[in-house]
């Protein structure tokens, strides 16, 4: 970007998330001179996310509506500005009546500080596949299209006969099939797709991809981080005090959760920052009396209903929260919240059993219709009105009874997590361990002992000015401890601890070990200086263990080289790219259609019907300039009519974290082989040339289930699997035998011999022993099985049964994979 563009930006991102708020903010309206008397600092931060609640909002409302326009957002921001201001005639400024600025500004400049430092640059993650790639493309396809619910203009275009090719019908009543992963088709005859999750993180994206193209996109992730953990800071100031506050914040910047999806496009990280600022201004609005934060934080819950469905369970603890506080303390909830909150939820239901349907389907599995649920809470309002008729009656007993209840339950829980829970029955060893593994993997023994004392010291003093906040932490903590619901992998699991568990480990682990400071009990120095340091300490730790992920940028390069590969077509060409069950290359075509708009498909099998192939082909190039294929594991498409002309072979890898299941904390950085070739397909008659191959280059259309080209000494080869088969074309009836130039792989002496068993089509040519280093076999070929294939109109496929070997049993490391041989090349004579 230029010098002039940069500057563009920045202004830009101004006007969406800080001028609309700063106005909002300093309206003389609702109490405005409690918002002058918080600190600078909190008036600032407050700025910025009504800034960025008013920015997505409009967002979500006009891509609804099909009319998002990134200029469209600038300028009703600066209009909406521009009018407030006007009719504020200058009662903007606070004229002397604000807190003044003091030292104190200088803890969360240091936080934002750190933050940027352990959370920038984020992943390259624009590849599809999973959860983030499908989360960032969504936000491009926003910007690009300015549309939550879209057409996909492709999926028509295939005509009804050959559509099993591409989207096979899943038989379901909430949508016909896949897209891409992650991407439904809802009617494939008017193309009409949406993504598979809630749209307020994608919107996010869609506003980073316009300010700084696909680098401000992914780097949305990153500011999402920053602000979580200023709102913890800002919430647990409140809470327990500036200082265990500071430190609480200072130590979780640290922790290899946060650093990892800091970094990792993710819903939870903006929940987190949601969710503590919703915290906090419920606090502010209901606890310290602002009218105005009633408002504030409606419109965060109402936000936080369109980013994950679990925040529903956020939402009714806030109502638990309410009920408790007027049994005890006759305190009605703000009209405004309650407003915002009744209409959200009510358009919330009407999105998830719409549009998104698919996604919340397990939800309502194990829910009760959505009619009974209303029944529910309206019985439950009208028990809570008729119980607080009686409030003298148990108000006395509850106030002080319910803190040290909640405590002791999470004691009591936590004892029996960490100690006597064992796995049995339908209880998996990864739930029934997943308090330890977030001890061991995640925070540490003192850290955890101290968050469990911390709760229960810090309810039975605070519990009453911040009700929702313990019990939000409580629920939480024992829905996911009690079972995952995720796949139990790193990092991927560590997730589920992301939104609150973590940051309430750290808030309550500081405040247990700073304890309370009131002016009538000081803290001591001494007290304090053996809780910085021993918060010190777990931060130093935290540090070292995330020194790795720190230090690396999962999928650098990705951006580049999906440029490149985009570079190779226009929009007047179809790209098809291989199946899901060949290999991994199906990743690139989610972003060359939703980021750089190409029309791209993705292959159902690796070995489609091939009378149902050409008769798409045929259609396609009717429709289009050019067809091509990617691809690198492997697809049997060929025929006598069907050819492909090589183009291009792009070798492409990139770094990935490695998986491991939950027992390991994975350490290694990978390379993820990604290399692709590019090949322009048509139709034709096919000429009888012979049949040889190259394994591992230019050799996508003829090899299935094989493992991913490599290279050694300037060599390329694939590894068999157990069961490989290879496509042969172009026989013109008189070979008579095949060669193939095979290598055991270097095959530890303690592992089965390499053995190859060979068949042309159904004919058996007999067994290779395999031996070390790359050698020639030859087998005889019968002369009515390739006279048979050279007639045939279809290839003969050449089967390859190999005796296996898995490195990691052998070797150690994490190779999992069930090797046959080493195959470099492929001839008939």
């Amino acid at each position: 970007m230029t010098l002039t563009a940069i500057l563009i930006s920045i202004l830009a991102g101004v006007v969406l998330a800080y001028l609309p708020g700063a106005v909002i903010f300093r309206l003389p309206i609702a109490d405005r001179d409690k918002r002058a008397a918080l600190a600078a600092e909190e008036r600032v931060f407050w700025q910025i996310v009504i800034s960025i609640v008013w920015s997505l909002g409009a967002v979500m409302i006009m891509a609804a509506a099909g009319v998002y326009r990134y200029e469209r957002l600038l300028a009703l921001n600066v209009g909406v500005s521009v009018v407030l201001l006007l009719i504020a005639r200058g009662s903007l400024l606070w004229r002397g009546t604000q807190a003044k600025v003091t030292i104190a500004v200088l803890v969360p400049l240091t936080l934002f500080g750190l933050g940027v430092w352990r959370f920038f640059p984020a992943a390259e993650y624009i590849i599809g596949g999973k959860d983030p790639g499908v989360y960032v493309n969504d936000g491009f396809a926003i910007a690009r299209t300015g549309e939550l619910f879209r057409r996909d203009a492709v999926v028509p275009a295939v005509p009804a006969a050959d559509r099993d090719l591409f989207f096979r019908s899943h038989q379901s009543n909430m949508y016909y099939g896949l897209r891409f992963m992650g991407v439904y088709i809802n009617d494939p005859n008017t193309g009409s797709v949406i993504s598979q999750f809630p749209h307020v993180y994608p919107a996010s994206i869609a506003i980073g991809y316009s300010l700084g193209g696909a680098v401000g996109a992914i780097n949305i992730v990153s500011l999402w981080a920053v602000l979580g953990v200023l709102a913890v800071y800002f919430f647990g100031s409140r809470l327990i005090g500036r200082l265990p506050a500071t430190f609480a914040a200072g130590v979780m910047v640290l922790n290899v959760i946060e650093v990892w999806y800091g970094r990792y496009p993710n819903t939870e990280v903006a929940m987190q920052a949601l969710l503590f600022a919703g915290l906090l201004a419920l606090a502010r609005g209901h606890q310290d009396g602002d009218r105005f934060f009633g408002w504030v934080a409606g419109a965060l819950l109402v936000l936080l209903m369109f980013l994950r469905l679990d925040a529903a369970l956020a939402i009714v603890l806030l109502a638990v929260a309410f009920a408790l506080r007027f049994l005890v303390q006759n305190e009605r909830p703000r009209l405004s919240t309650a407003v915002l909150i009744v209409a959200g939820a009510w358009l919330a239901v009407r999105y998830y059993r719409g549009p998104l349907t698919w996604y919340s389907w397990q939800y309502r599995e194990h829910l009760p219709e959505v009619a009974v649920v209303e029944g529910l809470i309206a019985a439950a309002i009208v028990v809570v009105i008729g119980l607080g008729r009686f409030r003298r009656h148990f108000a006395k007993w509850l106030t002080p009874s319910l803190p040290i209840v909640c405590g002791f339950a999470v004691v009591a829980l936590a004892i029996y997590a960490l100690f006597l829970r064992e796995p049995g029955g339908k209880l998996t060893d990864w739930d029934a361990y997943s308090l330890r593994t977030y001890r061991d993997a995640y925070v540490m023994w003192p850290a955890l002992i101290a968050g469990i004392a911390g709760y229960a010291m810090t309810a039975r003093r605070e519990f009453w000015r911040d009700p929702a906040f313990f019990l939000i932490t409580a629920a939480y903590a024992i829905f996911f401890f009690q079972k995952l619901h995720i796949v139990h992998e790193h990092w991927w699991m560590a997730r589920r601890f992301l939104p609150i568990i973590l940051p309430a480990t750290m808030l309550f682990a500081s405040a247990a070990v700073f304890g309370s400071s009131t002016p009538e009990h000081r803290r001591t120095v001494r007290r304090a200086v053996a809780a910085i340091l021993f918060m010190g300490f777990i931060g130093w730790q935290y540090f070292v263990a995330a020194r790795t992920v720190a230090g690396h940028v999962e999928y650098k390069g990705a951006i580049a080289q999906v440029d490149k590969l985009a570079a190779h077509f226009t929009n007047r060409d179809l790209i098809i790219f291989e199946s899901r069950n060949a290999a991994d290359y199906h990743v690139l075509a989610l972003p060359l259609a939703y980021e750089h708009g190409l029309q791209t498909l993705v292959l159902e099998s690796p070995v489609p019907d091939r009378s149902q192939l050409e008769h798409f082909l045929a259609d396609a190039l009717t429709k289009y300039e050019r067809v091509f294929f990617v691809g690198g594991g492997g697809t049997d498409l060929l025929s006598r009519r069907i050819t492909a002309t090589p183009v291009a072979f792009t070798p492409l890898d990139v770094p990935e974290f490695e998986t491991t299941d939950w027992k390991m904390l994975p350490k290694e950085i990978r390379k993820k082989d990604l290399g692709y070739s590019i090949y322009q397909l048509n139709l034709g008659s096919r000429t009888t040339a012979g049949f040889s191959l190259d394994v591992g280059y230019f050799d996508d259309l003829n090899v299935v289930r094989f493992f991913a080209r490599q290279i050694m000494d300037g060599r390329s080869y694939r590894w068999t699997g157990r069961l490989s088969f290879v496509s042969i074309t172009g026989l013109t009836g008189q070979e008579r035998e095949i060669e193939l130039v095979l290598h055991d792989g270097g095959r530890p002496k303690t592992a089965s011999p390499a053995t190859l068993d060979v068949f042309f089509g159904e004919t058996p040519l007999g067994r290779i022993s395999v031996g070390s280093g790359f050698q020639s076999y030859r087998l005889a070929i019968p002369a009515e099985a390739i006279r048979a294939a050279a007639q045939s109109d279809d290839p003969v496929q050449l089967r390859l049964s190999a005796s296996t070997w898995v490195p990691r049993d052998f070797l150690g490391g994490s190779d999992t994979r069930e090797l046959g041989v080493m195959v470099d090349r492929i001839t008939v004579h």
